[in-house]
């Protein structure tokens, strides 16, 4: 069946405007509002919470903890624990790579700073794929500096750099106690050169 294009011709019409006209406001409407208003309100509270455990909550790390019977378990059984070696602090947050932030736990010891991600990432080997957990090891005698850093336009978004001895520059972010985080980072290599 052969197709034939038919022309549509528009007509210009000229329209009359006129004011909105007001309805009255009943009762019902200001309750109505109300509730609106309140389930905004609602809504905006709920996604922060939403953000927060998000952010830091990670309820699957802090369920993983408890199960191994504490953070000081998790650390010695995650990495080579010298005798005479403590666990000063362990701080939920991410470590900075070429690839992303990735989320772990950044264990603070007397002897080493140690990172462990949440979750394995997924690399191709010759195999195939092969799901490894993230991890960073530096022991505190290779740190040469430790530098609190903030954002400038977000001062709310402060990082930690950690720069060893080979000049290797380690970036971590998102800090539950930031403050706390770099007291201890700097406790641990006051004490580790008092040692030297």
């Amino acid at each position: 069946m052969p197709f034939k294009m038919k022309t549509v011709i528009g007509i210009p019409v000229s329209s009359v405007t006129s004011e909105a006209a007001e309805f009255p406001k009943s009762k019902s409407n200001g309750n109505v509002n109300k509730i609106i208003n309140w389930m905004s309100k609602f809504s905006k509270k709920a996604d922060n919470y939403a953000h927060g455990i998000i952010e830091h909550g990670k309820l699957s790390l802090g369920a993983r903890i408890i199960q191994a019977g504490g953070v000081e378990r998790v650390f010695r059984q995650l990495f080579d624990v010298k005798k005479g070696e403590n666990l000063l602090k362990a701080s939920q947050c991410y470590l900075s790579t070429t690839a992303g932030p990735i989320a772990g736990l950044l264990f603070i010891s007397n002897q080493k700073i140690a990172f462990h991600s949440d979750r394995p990432l997924t690399f191709s080997s010759s195999g195939g794929l092969a799901r490894l957990p993230y991890k960073v090891v530096i022991q505190i005698r290779r740190i040469k500096s430790v530098n609190p850093c903030e954002n400038a336009s977000n001062p709310n978004k402060k990082y930690i750099q950690i720069v060893t001895v080979d000049e290797y520059e380690f970036w971590f972010m998102g800090f539950i106690c930031y403050q706390k985080s770099v007291k201890y980072l700097e406790q641990a290599i006051a004490e580790t050169q008092l040692s030297f």
